[in-house]
């Protein structure tokens, strides 16, 4: 009878501390998952908090971009247009002048007409930079063509240009940003990089549109982030973003400029 007691009482005891067990190894798990769920959540907000300051960032390079831009047109408008205007006008006033000799007309009318002419040919420069009419009438591939060309007639830059790709002329929001993008890369090729040659291929990767672009500057280093802060490198990734796809920079000082973006 007392062994049976006692066995009983064993038995009772491995039940409540196998149940101890099972219920402290129970909260352990609970703890176990709270903590692990809150470092996954925590680690979620942290990467959308830097999706957004990266999109915050790219809508401020936009709007930067975007006053750089209308500062420059009206810095044009103003030098350019608006000076010539204003004497335009003061000859116009001299044309009403009394006793003036049919010598004296003659000079201030040729004045007039050069001024007018160059004013023009000026408003057209700016327009053109706004959206090159050929881009409109005849899309990406012609445009880049007469941006190369452009670059050429400058004497300073050879421009080598090849396509492999039938851009779909209905899509023409999308490849002002291309266009946008090459134009970004020239200017900062010729005007930085101090380039002599430039090259533009547009090719499907594993169905994919790409471009490579690559020129023979004085480069930089571009493991060094601090060269891909600039206004322009951020105009371009703004630009890539909205494209929905990727872009590489490759470079080193004294061999010049590869890049790589999708599209």
């Amino acid at each position: 009878m007392n062994i049976n007691s006692i066995s009983e009482k064993e038995i009772v005891a491995i039940i409540l501390y196998a149940s101890l067990f099972f219920m402290v190894l129970a909260v352990c798990l609970i703890v176990f998952f709270y903590f692990s769920r809150k470092k996954i959540i925590q680690k979620e907000l942290e990467n959308k908090n830097l999706e957004i300051q990266y999109q915050r960032e790219q809508l401020h390079a936009v709007i930067v971009t975007q006053e750089e831009e209308r500062k420059r047109i009206a810095q044009d408008l103003h030098d350019d247009i608006s000076s010539k205007l204003n004497i335009v006008s003061l000859n116009s006033h001299l044309l009403t002048a009394p006793n003036l000799t049919s010598e004296e007309t003659a000079e201030i009318t040729n004045n007039i007409i050069a001024l007018t002419t160059k004013a023009l040919e000026n408003s057209r420069k700016i327009a053109h930079n706004l959206l090159p009419p050929v881009f409109e009438k005849f899309g990406l591939n012609a445009a880049i063509e007469e941006l190369c060309e452009e670059f050429e007639s400058s004497k300073s830059v050879k421009a080598y240009y090849k396509n492999e790709i039938d851009f779909d002329d209905k899509d023409i929001d999308r490849q002002l940003h291309v266009f946008r993008i090459l134009q970004e890369l020239m200017n900062n090729s010729v005007r930085h990089g101090k380039a002599a040659e430039i090259w533009i291929v547009f090719k499907i990767v594993n169905g994919i549109n790409s471009c490579h672009y690559e020129d023979n500057g004085i480069g930089f280093d571009s493991k060094n982030q601090e060269n891909q802060k600039g206004l322009g490198m951020k105009n371009i990734e703004s630009r890539i973003s909205f494209l929905d796809g990727t872009i590489d920079f490759e470079s080193e000082i004294g061999k010049g400029i590869a890049v790589n973006f999708t599209f």
